[in-house]
Order: C-alpha cells, then sequence, then structure tokens
C-alpha cells in the first residue's frame, strides 16, 4: 500500500490505484472494524469524477474528508484545491504543512456552512463528520503514517479535538477545548472515542431543548419580558430536593430560577409559589457571589449554600442547596451564577453592545449548556464546572484578562457577513462565518472578517496559525502552569507539615536549638572533659564575683 501510495504522489493513475487498494482491502487495516470508510473509498472509485479530485497530497482519509466537505459546499475538491492555493499565504502552503492547512480550510469551510442548519447536532452524518476531521487532521499527508491498528478502536488525541471542535460554537471554543477534552477521555486514557464523543453531542441536544422548553414556558414570564431574559437552569422543584433561601435568622424552601440576567427565587406557600425576588446579576451592583456554610440557629455547619451581596440588599442573602454527602450540587450553581455575573462585568468594562453583547452573553450560556451536556452522559469522575465556563475560567487563570481583552477586541472589530466566502480590506479573506442561531433564540456566534489577523480567518482560529485569541490562552495556560509548578515547590519545602514561615523561623533559631544541646550534654556529662572545664569555669566566675 506504501508504494503504491508513493506512485499516486508522484503522479500516477490514481484510477487503478483507487481499484487496487479497495481490492485488495487495504482500508480494513487501517480502520479495523469501522467499514464506513471502506463503503465510501468504494463508492469514490465507482465515481467518474474520482481521478479528477483524488488530492495527492492528501493521505486516503483525508481525500475521503475532503471529498465530504466538496459535497456539502457544492465545490469540486480540485475547485477548492484552488482557492486554498490562491488565497492562503506562503507560509500556510508550506510543503510541510500542507495537507494539514488544506484539510483545515476544507473543514472550516464546510463546518461554518453546516452549522447555520437549525438542528444540526442531531444530524448522524454532521456527528461523524466532525470526528472524521479529526481523524484525518492527525494523519493528512500522503506520507502519514497510520495511527490505527486492526485491534483498536478509532480514536483522537486533545490537539485534533481542540482544533476542529473550536470551529463548532455549540461543541467547544478555543479557551475551554483542552478542559473539555481532559473530562470527556478521563476514563479513555487521554483518547476521544467516538462513541463518547457522540454521547456528548446527544447530551449538547438535549440540554439546548431543555433550556429552549424553559424559556418558552410561562414560568416568570411577565417579569422576564421586560429585557427578554432567557431561563437558564431551574433547581427546587422536586421536593426531595429543596432550596433554602436563608435571610437573616428567617428560612423559606422554594424554587431558584437563573437567567441570562438575573437570579430569581419563588418561596413555596402550601400549594403556590409567592411573588418571585429579582438578585440581578447584569448591572454594576458591587455583587459578591461566594459558596457559604449554614447551619441550624446561624451555625456553620454544613458547607451546601452561596451567598449573594450587593449594594441594593441591606444584608446578604444565602441559598442552601441540601443534599446527602458532599457539595456537587452547590458547586454546579456557584459556578453558573458566577459566569452571568462575570460575562455582565466583561460587558460592562469593554462597553459592549448589540451583536456583540449577544455573542458573549451566548458564550456563557454555551459552556453551562456543555456542562449540563457532560452531567447528563454521567461520566464517573469529578467535574469541576469552573474549568468548563469561558469567564470562570478566565478569572482563574493568571493573564485571564489578556484572554478577555483579545476576545472584546475581537468581538468589536467583528462585523455582520452572511456570505460563506467575503473579501475583507487589504486582500484578507475570512473564508467562513460562525453565524449559529440556537433553537433558543440566542445568537451563537457571529460572523467573522477580522482585519487584524493575517491569513484565512475562521471565527476564533485561523487556518494554519494561532490566532491572537489562542496566543492569549496558550501564553495565559503556559504563565499558569509556572505558577503551579511553584506552589509544587514551596509545597515540597514544607518542614513535617510546617508551612514554610515556621520553618524559616525554625531555621533561624537552629543556634539556639545547637546551644541548648550543648548545655544539656554538660549536664549529663556526655563528656566528661568538658563537663569538668565547664564546671571549673563556671565556678571560677562565681567564686570572683563572690569577692
Amino acid at each position: 500500500m506504501v508504494s503504491g501510495m508513493l506512485e499516486l504522489a508522484a503522479g500516477s493513475k490514481p484510477r487503478n490505484l483507487l481499484e487496487d487498494l479497495v481490492r485488495e482491502g487495504s482500508f480494513k487495516w487501517l480502520f479495523g472494524k469501522r467499514c464506513s470508510f471502506n463503503e465510501e473509498f468504494e463508492e469514490m472509485v465507482r465515481s467518474p469524477s474520482a481521478q479528477r479530485n483524488w488530492i495527492p497530497e492528501l493521505s486516503p482519509v483525508a481525500n475521503l474528508v475532503v471529498r465530504r466537505c466538496s459535497k456539502v459546499l457544492g465545490v469540486p475538491s480540485s475547485e477548492l484545491q484552488e482557492c486554498f492555493n490562491a488565497e492562503a499565504a506562503d507560509f500556510v502552503k508550506h510543503p510541510s504543512m500542507y495537507a494539514r492547512n488544506f484539510l483545515e480550510y476544507c473543514s472550516f469551510r464546510t463546518l461554518s456552512l453546516s452549522i447555520q442548519v437549525t438542528g444540526h447536532l442531531a444530524d448522524k452524518k454532521f456527528r461523524r463528520l466532525t470526528y472524521d476531521m479529526m481523524l484525518a487532521w492527525e494523519a493528512p499527508a500522503a506520507a502519514s503514517q497510520p495511527l490505527l491498528n486492526v485491534n483498536e478502536d478509532i480514536s483522537v488525541g486533545g490537539e485534533a479535538f481542540s482544533r476542529i471542535a473550536s470551529a463548532v460554537p455549540i461543541i467547544a471554543n478555543v479557551i475551554i477545548s483542552e478542559n473539555l477534552f481532559e473530562v470527556l477521555t478521563k476514563s479513555t486514557g487521554g483518547r476521544l472515542q467516538f462513541s463518547i464523543y457522540d454521547k456528548y453531542l446527544s447530551g449538547l441536544e438535549r440540554a439546548i431543548r431543555k433550556m429552549k422548553n424553559q424559556s418558552e414556558s410561562s414560568l416568570l414570564s411577565a417579569v422576564r419580558s421586560a429585557r427578554g431574559e432567557k431561563i437558564l437552569e431551574v433547581d427546587g422543584t422536586v421536593t426531595t430536593q429543596p432550596v433554602l433561601e436563608h435571610v437573616g435568622m428567617s428560612t423559606w424552601p422554594g424554587r431558584l430560577v437563573l437567567t441570562d440576567h438575573a437570579l430569581y427565587f419563588e418561596a413555596l406557600h402550601i400549594m403556590s409559589y409567592n411573588k418571585a425576588k429579582r438578585y440581578d446579576l447584569a448591572d454594576d451592583l458591587k455583587q459578591v457571589v461566594k459558596p457559604e456554610m449554614t447551619g441550624p440557629w446561624g451555625t456553620r455547619l454544613f458547607d451546601k449554600a452561596v451567598s449573594y451581596k450587593s449594594i441594593s440588599l441591606s444584608e446578604s442573602v444565602v441559598f442552601e442547596f441540601p443534599e446527602l454527602k458532599g457539595h456537587t450540587r452547590r458547586d454546579y450553581w456557584l459556578a453558573i451564577i458566577r459566569e452571568i455575573l462575570y460575562v455582565h462585568r466583561f460587558i460592562n468594562k469593554y462597553q459592549i453592545n448589540g451583536v456583540e453583547r449577544e455573542e458573549a452573553l451566548s458564550k456563557a450560556v454555551l459552556g453551562i449548556l456543555r456542562i449540563q451536556a457532560v452531567q447528563d452522559i454521567g461520566l464517573a469522575i469529578p467535574l469541576q464546572c469552573e474549568t468548563l465556563l469561558v469567564f470562570n475560567l478566565c478569572d482563574q487563570l493568571p493573564g485571564g484578562d489578556l484572554i478577555l481583552e483579545s476576545f472584546a477586541n475581537m468581538s468589536t472589530l467583528r462585523e455582520l457577513d452572511q456570505t460563506n466566502n467575503s473579501k475583507a480590506s487589504g486582500g484578507i479573506y475570512s473564508v467562513s462565518a460562525l453565524d449559529v442561531v440556537s433553537n433558543l433564540g440566542f445568537v451563537f456566534g457571529t460572523s467573522s472578517n477580522n482585519p487584524t489577523e493575517a491569513g484565512l480567518v475562521v471565527g476564533e482560529i485561523a487556518v494554519g496559525e494561532m490566532s491572537s485569541l489562542e496566543r492569549a490562552v496558550r501564553e495565559s495556560k503556559n504563565n499558569y502552569e509556572k505558577v503551579v509548578l511553584a506552589q509544587t515547590t514551596i509545597d515540597g519545602v514544607k518542614v513535617d507539615g510546617i508551612d514554610t514561615n515556621l520553618a524559616l523561623m525554625k531555621e533561624l533559631l537552629s543556634p539556639m536549638r545547637e546551644l541548648g544541646k550543648f548545655l544539656l550534654s554538660l549536664v549529663i556529662w556526655d563528656d566528661p572533659v568538658k563537663s569538668s572545664v565547664f564546671c571549673l569555669v563556671f565556678s571560677y566566675i562565681i567564686c570572683r564575683n563572690a569577692y
């Protein structure tokens, strides 16, 4: 097969080679038990345009993915290659990276078109295509060695996932993609299998449907209509899992509702709910949201609550989320409340308005949907919700403010563009648009046409290079790793559980300790000569002072 591929790269007849590969069953050892590629490859051989659309620089799997992309775009593979050669910069077309960058070009253009179709997550072909794009990304060139074994399941790595999934705003973005990949692959040794990926997208679809139903319901419709607020989460509707509101010494069970602007609590009164209390998250009220401990008669026994404080309240209010063990439920609510609070702080700080404001809100909303999807598929791992939420994560990472600043700059420069292939100023092209409108009515992404980026820009990523946002994320995470390493070093110098400050004090007092040991050795006559000399000297001093 290798020799055949080399002949193909050298310009031999692709048609005969394709037939030979199918006849020899070469793709079976590439893809193991999965036969979807075999079937598609056979179909490609029967196609009259097989010879014309085979790209000799690409591996077989990359060729098949590009073929699917050409069908979605309605553009022949050869024409896509011509467009890429005309639009891409020379360094993007360098032979060492040509195959991968061309694959990214085709993939991103296809995804930007596909995600504009309502309900694309439910499309099995879309799911398989995005996964196969990741698979092809890992072995894009004709000379690439197969990453698979006949006895192994197909899987993809983190870099491929981050690169492809980030082009679909609902699935991931460049800020949290690595963390999301770690969560999805915790039980599979750091490689993502299609079965888990498919379950995750199914969970996303259910989470979107649930959020849509909540927002279209009559729940709090009167108070939400003024700002068009969307309901993101509801808790306390099940009697066995109430939410308790603590104000001063009074406690009320009830229903807690989080929207994209505020937090609402409706106290339960016999068979109905009282009028909802509103706790604003959008306006600048110096809000503080933090974990809190509660207990009977004001004691602090149970770490299962969230406190909310603002200048509009005379005293803080505490929401308790009782559960038998742990505080997972509280941690989830703490994270999603903070995410809405932080996104509005970001909007107010950079004075973001219009479509850009909706896009910022959508990032927070999508983060909450991803957490709900991960919870839905029931991965048996402890979940740190804040690591999957963009604005929570930026609040924690060193240099997170630089990430937000980069995102704000991209939003400011982004213009609406409904076409897939629009020309920007300075001869720079935006090869696709992240123009996704979800079933909830949120703008989950906007068209991208960023003149500050050099190259083929697709939303937050650029073909063959790192965008400004990616660079900010990479720098921030590198700084975070340095901080973790430094903290590990500090922890390593702790002495018998004593903190470094006490250890330092201990070192400063070491001369006194040594003097004490020396005096003790003299008292117990550990060294008779030294003890005798000490007694004579000490007696002489006493007698001299006595007279």
